[in-house]
């Protein structure tokens, strides 16, 4: 997880040891596995959070240890998916894909995000950092820890659907000496324990945009129910 504007406010408050967009940082270029093509395009990863039940919440403090990747295979079909009325793309253990293929890139330093603070458009950068240029089937985050408190002071236990890591079920491109950022957009959930929530991801707000590093000038695409970004 910078110039002050409507939708940074937060940024640099709630995440630890952030660099500017495009400098080498403590939190850039480390702990990388996998893939190692020469081509490379800088990865940005982002933050923000729907509704969802964050209302319930005074504050919702997200631990995020690192990034898995899955890089696409050649004739692998994109992913479909299905979520409810608000965008909220609702998981189980068994939809998240553990598998040997992906990627993992940890952080120098684990970096921490207040969703209560990232709603209204907020965003917070949680990593960047060179990877392989090609196509990806998704981006998950490792999220090692929550800290809920609710509104009434109270205690709330939060969690990704099986521990297991937050699956952005968008499939996304890193372009050569270009910057992708991918925002990935989540939420608490109530489930029918008292003061118990999952983590899900509101594929609705799920976020991909192109930006040359030499001009500036930026391209964006967003995700929906039923349609992905387009190169």
């Amino acid at each position: 997880m910078n110039e002050d504007s409507p939708t940074q406010t937060s940024r640099g408050q709630y995440v630890k040891t952030i660099g500017a967009v495009g400098a080498a940082s403590s939190i850039g270029l480390a702990g990388c596995s996998g893939n190692s093509a020469t081509a490379t395009g800088t990865l940005a990863t982002q933050v923000t959070d729907q509704p969802g039940d964050i209302a319930d919440f005074e504050s919702c403090v997200v631990t995020i240890e690192g990034i898995w990747l899955k890089p696409s295979e050649e004739g692998e079909s994109e992913a479909t998916t299905v979520t409810d009325g608000d965008g909220i793309d609702e998981q189980d253990e068994e939809d998240v894909d553990e598998s040997d293929a992906r990627e993992h890139h940890e952080f120098d330093e684990a970096q921490e995000a207040d969703l209560v603070e990232l709603q209204n458009g907020n965003t917070d950068l949680v990593d960047e950092r060179d990877v392989a240029a090609q196509d990806y089937e998704f981006l998950q985050l490792d999220v090692s820890d929550v800290e809920g408190v609710l509104t009434d002071g109270g205690e709330a236990e939060v969690d990704t659907p099986g521990s297991a890591p937050l699956q952005f079920k968008h499939r996304f491109e890193v372009r050569e000496d270009q910057r992708t950022t991918f925002t990935g957009d989540f939420t608490p959930v109530e489930r029918g324990q008292t003061n118990r929530y999952l983590l899900q991801p509101v594929a609705s707000g799920t976020e991909v945009s192109y930006e040359d590093i030499e001009t500036t000038t930026a391209t964006t695409t967003a995700t929906t129910a039923t349609t992905t970004s387009e190169p």
